[in-house]
């Protein structure tokens, strides 16, 4: 039997974009002021869940909601049993939009909204590859659980309960349509450790806050910072910075006291290198005047060592696998209060074999800090061989339907694909793609998810036929 499967996505075409459109018009990013049990991370999340379910219960599938950590939908039966593990929360969309971000727009070609490519645009293609095998009644002897969950974008508490409640077995092998083709087989391990200071100030320059970021896998597109005291020409250095360094700034002054923002570039934690830390810019700026203290130790290891350093060097923490890579390091969250007896700065590293949080963490206790701590949740390297069957039938999919040719990966980000012993990444980003996860004017090619529904229609098929 010979399928033309991207001949079937193009008949269904306009009804995948009208069920992405419905998902995608859901602000899901996590809130946890509005959490509650009904909704563990805020309305949003349990709200694009429910849709997701709504779209699986009109095509037929019975489905079954977690208490609104996570849900799942299945077809066919089988010993065996295929895992399609995605996610409905999105980062938060911060600023720098050209339009709505929770207002689905297409402009030459692109799908522009948050979410569109991480990964509810992924989701929706990798539904409707499925959706065709169902239609056609194409015969399978495994079963396929494609589950979905609202934590992934943060600790991945959704899985942890998922696992737990949902009543069902783990999948023997699956994927995750999270990341780009040809596949990723390979993730570095994701810790967050957090530098602990000491509020107060004994310098002539005062730093009441310092804020910036807004998540740990994100990098801060700005930081805000209040000070007084002796900051002179202020106005000049801060000109002559921005020009240097092609940054934004916003200066405003009350009652002597300065309100100072430098505007970056956001981009995904996993490659802090494709965006510019407002924050430790900010930090480098300020760090020139005499502050002392714990505020001078804050600025110095954020204007300092972290500046620019991607890979952790300056740290002392760099650590390269022959095969998985190297460490990168993103400095995603700042906060200091001069009254606060607990400031921080939030490092998202993402490590790969050859190295621990443990010994990261003690590195980082050498520094002018009150403490080090690590997050309570992370995950540790994960790689499935070439030779499993999972990935060699993946990457023939994708070389037949593509005329490429397939091959290993391994990245810093983390996916869902690692969930299972047998699982990876798959999708739905292609060679030469713009990346523009967690950044403003995210986007998904149309084109470009017609194409991965197509692969994906395949490959379930070749998995479980």
């Amino acid at each position: 039997m010979t399928i033309d499967f991207k001949a079937e996505v193009e008949k269904r075409r306009e009804d995948l974009l009208a069920d992405l459109f419905s998902l995608l018009e859901i602000n899901s990013e996590r809130d946890d002021s509005l959490a509650d049990a009904e909704h563990p991370f805020g309305p949003g999340p349990v709200k694009a869940l429910h849709k997701f379910l709504e779209i699986a219960e009109r095509d037929g599938y019975p489905t079954k909601n977690v208490d609104n950590y996570a849900g799942h939908f299945e077809y066919g039966d089988g010993d065996e049993v295929l895992g399609i593990f995605a996610h409905m929360d999105v980062v938060p969309a911060g600023s720098g939009w050209n339009t709505d971000p929770y207002t689905p727009t297409i402009k030459d070609g692109k799908l522009y909204a948050r979410g569109s490519s991480d990964d509810k645009g992924p989701t929706m293609a990798c539904y409707y590859g499925l959706k065709i095998i169902k239609e056609l009644g194409l015969p399978i002897s495994k079963k396929v659980r494609f589950v979905v969950g609202t934590d992934e974008e943060s600790g991945w508490a959704d899985m942890d309960y998922y696992f737990e409640h949902s009543g069902v077995k783990e999948p023997d092998f699956g994927f995750s349509p999270d990341a780009e083709f040809p596949i990723i087989n390979g993730e570095k391990g994701n810790i967050t450790a957090y530098l602990h200071f000491a509020g107060g100030n004994s310098g002539a320059a005062r730093l009441h806050s310092f804020t910036g970021g807004l998540r740990e896998n994100m990098v801060p597109e700005s930081a805000t910072a209040l000070v007084s005291g002796e900051l002179p020409e202020l106005a000049d250095k801060l000109a002559a910075f921005a020009a240097e360094h092609q940054v934004r700034f916003e200066l405003l002054e009350e009652d002597g006291t300065y309100k100072v923002t430098i505007i970056g570039k956001s981009a995904h934690g996993a490659s802090p290198q494709s965006g510019i830390n407002g924050a430790t810019y900010l930090a480098r700026f300020l760090n020139q005047f005499d502050f002392a203290g714990p505020a001078k130790d804050y600025l110095a290891i954020a204007g300092d060592i972290l500046f620019e350093d991607h890979k952790g060097e300056a740290l002392g923490v760099a650590h390269t696998d022959e095969k998985m890579g190297a460490l990168s390091m993103n400095a995603g969250v700042f906060r200091f209060e001069e009254t606060a007896a607990d400031n921080t700065i939030a490092l998202n590293f993402r490590y790969p074999k050859g190295t621990t949080p443990e010994e990261i963490q003690a590195v980082l206790k050498q520094l002018a800090v009150a403490d080090v701590t690590l997050s309570e949740h992370g995950h540790t390297p994960h790689y499935v061989p070439m030779e499993d069957p999972l990935v060699a039938t993946l990457l023939d999919v994708y070389e037949r339907q593509t005329g490429l040719r397939g091959h290993e990966q391994v990245i810093g980000g983390g996916t869902f694909g690692r969930l299972l012993k047998r699982g990876v990444a798959y999708g739905a980003m292609f060679p030469g793609y713009t990346d523009t996860m967690h950044q403003a004017n995210e986007f998904a090619d149309v084109e470009d998810l017609m194409r991965a529904a197509a692969i994906y229609a395949e490959a379930i098929y070749e998995l479980v036929k």
